[in-house]
């Protein structure tokens, strides 16, 4: 891979870049990543906590034992952090990463974004925001055990070298845990000399994963395994219209139920307090609840179609425009008038959300599977009025998160945390997968709508894109990063950046409001445009009477990292040559969260049947920490957004959500499954994210690939509806 690091331009902000709740979105706005400016506490505000040894940092601790320990700010839900995160504090450390034991961090200022106060994981930028501050923790923490040595020793510093835990020179050697004491009593070097690149050992090498044993084993602790003394289980009956309330409820039944031990009315609903979980969940299902329906009791999808198709007619709020589409459109050679649709959508994690939480006298702990633990601190907090500080959050492993597990209003943090106080012990909320199908908190519904032109030789020379969606940011933390005026950037991420060279572009959105609770989703925006712009460009192709490969080509034309990524994917996939009968390719390219990636579906359709057997994928995320994470999180893309533009729609009637369980919200199977063979391709680009890249082109190849095989056109997703 490239021999630069984006740690050697920490002090550089890129102008495409900026953080939201759950993304990177290349627009307007800035926050830089100033890595060198970046404070975290010093080291003693960490030793008494972490006991004898070296605290060098908030990052790492050395025991006398010859334990090293690392303590990742970030969450781990499948993504790879636990290890990509030990193998960079490893390198700088000269630690094997196998040997390090890992700990998930509490709340603390030490582990905030780069230029933003707050804890959390998203927007795929947990090894690329890490990349320096942990490198340089290991650094001070090696530079500190050196010191340590000569000292001991009576030599220079400079004489020593370090080999996996162990400092020699001049005959003598130590390992880390004998010279953490002495170590811990120093001060830490306010400047540290990283490694060469040339040098690295651990660092770009794939490494398995660190997180599969204790895993398979059991020995990982996910939010549902967490178990408190004299802990009460709980089960909360929410409305079955979204914002509908309680009217009255009859609860004798429910506290027949053997094993129920309380019934609560609160913000949520009506909870049901027992020994444990199925009592719980028998005593809700016996409650007997009068609900006031809400203002959006009468809400259908179809109705929302028609109110956004509405919209669509009308202009927008621009989020992009340069020079004259509608003046190239009027005077093209052919142009086109499309709609696109995409479905409310459910995160359908595999673990369903859950919380612990303890309230006493002297502050409230929390147990949970979260991605955004400063906002959770902050709810809990405000909802008990007491400081921040007094909330403890013991983050877990996740099991799946899709940007679910950091709502922007702490949803099922702020359950646990009300009942506590109101039952005076520990309570833990479970969510049922009922509970998360119709509660709420999906991907938008989204419309566009494009006008587009090509010119006689089959060019695109215009584009008018307009979006109706509702946003993900307003309401949220990450509001007051929108500018003032201009409109929510994830609702136009993607398309207002498009890659393809367009000369007139215009691109303007409405952004829609809805009784149905919405949040960022894997990809957030992306998963809209990535799909509404590869299709749309696939249909100026037919339009021009050209092969969809070629004119990508030509619109990439002066960006060859682009170009590498699509040619990478064509020439793997075999675009042009003859496949098997009966299969053929669609081809689809997208840029996000600062990584290019294009993939080609090999696809057969068989009447209203449709099989994916093959996925080629090239991705280009500028320095690659683990290389087999990368191509684990590809796979992981595929069959997420396989899953989704196959078969994944929330509907909605009567005001609640139509789907309940796995059963009418299909995810692929493990027989229909493709292939996915994925390329790394190297390029001198920064450090990309690669949790969420991978999804928004998978919908796209795999229509292109559809109509190449039927000549049938899909707008509207998913798939297993519009055929």
């Amino acid at each position: 891979m490239s021999a630069r690091r984006p740690g050697e331009e920490s002090a550089r902000a890129s102008r495409r870049m900026f953080l939201v709740g759950s993304g990177v979105i290349a627009t307007g706005l800035l926050v830089p990543w100033y890595f060198a400016a970046r404070r975290g506490p010093a080291a003693g505000d960490f030793a008494a906590a972490r006991g004898p040894g070296l605290s060098a940092n908030a990052f790492v601790h050395v025991a006398p034992d010859d334990t090293v320990t690392v303590w990742l700010p970030k969450s781990e839900m499948g993504q790879g952090i636990y290890t990509s995160l030990a193998q960079i504090l490893g390198e700088e450390l000269d630690v094997d990463p196998r040997r390090i034991r890992i700990e998930f961090a509490p709340v603390d200022a030490a582990y905030y974004y780069p230029g933003m106060p707050m804890q959390f994981t998203g927007g795929s930028m947990s090894t690329n925001t890490s990349y320096e501050p942990l490198r340089r923790a290991g650094a001070t923490a090696r530079a500190m055990l050196l010191a340590a040595a000569a000292r001991r020793w009576g030599v220079a510093s400079a004489s020593l070298g370090t080999d996996d835990g162990q400092v020699f020179g001049g005959g003598q050697r130590a390992k880390y845990g004998e010279l953490a004491q002495d170590a811990g009593a120093l001060s830490p070097p306010r400047n540290v000399v990283l490694k060469d690149p040339a040098n690295f050992r651990y660092i770009g090498r794939p490494l398995r994963r660190l997180d599969s044993a204790p895993k398979v084993t059991g020995r990982a602790r996910f939010g549902i395994d967490v178990m408190r003394s004299d802990m009460a289980h709980a089960a909360i009956a929410r409305a079955p219209a979204f914002g509908g309330t309680v009217r009255s409820v009859d609860d004798r039944a429910a506290r027949a139920v053997a094993g129920v031990l309380d019934v609560q009315l609160i913000t949520a609903g009506v909870a049901v307090l027992a020994t444990n979980t199925w009592a719980a969940q028998r005593g809700r299902d016996a409650l007997v609840i009068d609900w006031a329906p809400g203002a959006g009791a009468d809400l259908s999808l179809d109705a929302l179609r028609t109110r956004y198709q509405a919209l669509l007619r009308g202009a927008g709020q621009v989020a992009k425009s340069s020079g004259d589409a509608s003046a190239a459109i009027a005077g093209a050679a052919r142009s086109l008038d499309v709609e696109y649709e995409l479905p409310y959508l459910a995160h359908a994690c595999m673990e369903p959300l859950n919380c612990v939480a303890h309230v006493t006298g002297e502050g409230c702990e929390i147990w949970t599977g979260t991605q955004m633990q400063t906002t959770d601190r902050a709810a809990a907090a405000a909802l008990l009025g007491i400081a921040p500080e007094k909330v403890q959050i013991h983050t877990t492993f996740l099991g799946g998160g899709f940007g679910r597990r950091g709502n922007p209003r702490a949803d099922f943090v702020l359950e646990a945390v009300e009942l506590a106080r109101a039952a005076g012990r520990p309570v833990k909320v479970t969510w049922t997968r009922e509970d998360d199908m119709r509660g709420g908190w999906y991907r938008p519904f989204g419309l566009s709508r494009v006008r587009a032109a090509v010119n006689g030789e089959g060019r695109p020379v215009a584009w008018h894109h307009t979006i109706a969606t509702q946003p993900v940011l307003r309401g949220s933390p990450f509001e007051s990063l929108i500018p003032a005026g201009e409109p929510d950037p994830t609702v136009a991420e993607g398309a207002a950046d498009m890659v393809w060279s367009i000369p007139n572009l215009h691109v303007d959105v409405h952004e829609a409001s809805s009784p149905v609770p919405v949040q960022w989703w894997r990809s957030v925006g992306h998963s809209h445009t990535g799909f509404v712009v590869n299709g749309v460009l696939d249909e100026l192709a037919q339009l021009g009477g050209r092969d969809p490969l070629e004119l990508r080509r030509e619109l990439l034309a002066g960006k060859p990292r682009h170009l590498a990524v699509l040619n990478a994917a064509a020439r793997r996939a075999r675009w042009g040559q003859p496949l098997e009968p009966g299969h053929h390719l669609g081809i689809a390219l997208h840029e996000s969260f600062g990584s290019i990636v294009a993939q080609v579906a090999e696809v057969s359709v068989e009447g209203r049947s449709v099989r994916v057997h093959r996925v080629t994928c090239a991705i280009d995320c500028g320095f690659v920490v683990n290389p087999a994470g990368v191509i684990a999180q590809m796979e992981s893309a595929v069959v997420f957004g396989l899953s989704a533009a196959l078969y994944g729609e929330i509907g909605i009637e009567r005001g609640g959500a139509v789907q309940s369980n796995f059963d009418d919200y299909r995810i692929l199977r493990l027989s229909e499954m493709p292939f996915v063979d994925t390329l790394l391709v190297a390029s001198d680009g920064p450090m990309g994210g690669v949790g969420e890249p991978g999804v928004p082109p998978v919908a796209a190849a795999v229509v292109n690939a559809i109509f190449a095989a039927t000549g049938k056109r899909i707008r509207r997703l998913p798939i297993a509806s519009a055929l």
